[in-house]
């Protein structure tokens, strides 16, 4: 069956002030489809912005894929509801007339998780992706051509959900798929500070003098 729009809940808001840019955003556990929005206007104003509710429940808690335990992932679901999400993009794409070259993933922790998975397996889905406290979600058993495909990682020293070499791990597998990947360790622990926001909304406006 053919994924439609009703298939997540979601926030879309069309472009303004002549924005060529489409951000979807995918919120961390917790989260809704409005989590992100307040974010996705600093870091990009005027862009399109399309919100989608992580399906699974962890408790009252919505997120994008089930886990076993903070850290260790349930990697049957992750791929199945990485399928899904892609499938539903897709739709998306189709109902609100978005060009694909305008979208620019933005995640964080789950949902840039959810970004990375749709990375490594629908690598054409997008190909910009802001990854907010991002891991490596799994191991793909093909390797995907990344080759034109832009990645900001923006990595906690501190962060005490992800340890480092997890956040490495992702860099080092994109780099490997051919992928351009900035990564960034910021001096914090799991949640946002004032650095990834700046260093995010520069990478961004960077985009814009080099895409056109």
């Amino acid at each position: 069956m053919a994924a439609t729009l009703q298939d997540f809940i979601h926030y879309y808001q069309v472009a303004s002030n002549n924005s060529s840019r489409t951000l979807l955003l995918l919120h961390g556990t917790g989260g809704n489809e409005q989590s992100m929005l307040a974010l996705g206007r600093e870091l990009a104003p005027g862009a399109a912005l399309l919100s989608p509710r992580g399906k699974v429940l962890e408790g009252d808690y919505p997120r994008f894929f089930r886990r076993k335990a903070e850290g260790v992932f349930d990697v049957e679901d992750l791929i199945a509801r990485t399928h899904e999400l892609a499938d539903w993009l897709e739709a998306a794409i189709v109902a609100y007339r978005i060009p694909r070259q305008s979208l620019i993933a933005l995640g964080y922790s789950n949902g840039a998780n959810m970004a990375a998975s749709m990375l490594l397996l629908h690598p054409g889905a997008f190909q910009r992706a802001v990854l907010f406290r991002a891991m490596l979600p799994l191991e793909p058993e093909k390797a995907p051509a990344l080759t034109g495909t832009r990645v900001l990682i923006q990595a906690g020293q501190y962060d005490s959900m992800i340890a480092l070499p997890r956040a490495e791990s992702l860099a080092k597998l994109l780099r490997e798929c051919g992928a351009e990947v900035v990564f960034n360790l910021q001096r914090a622990d799991h949640g946002l500070v004032e650095a990834d926001i700046n260093a995010a909304h520069e990478w961004i406006n960077h985009l814009n003098d080099t895409d056109h």
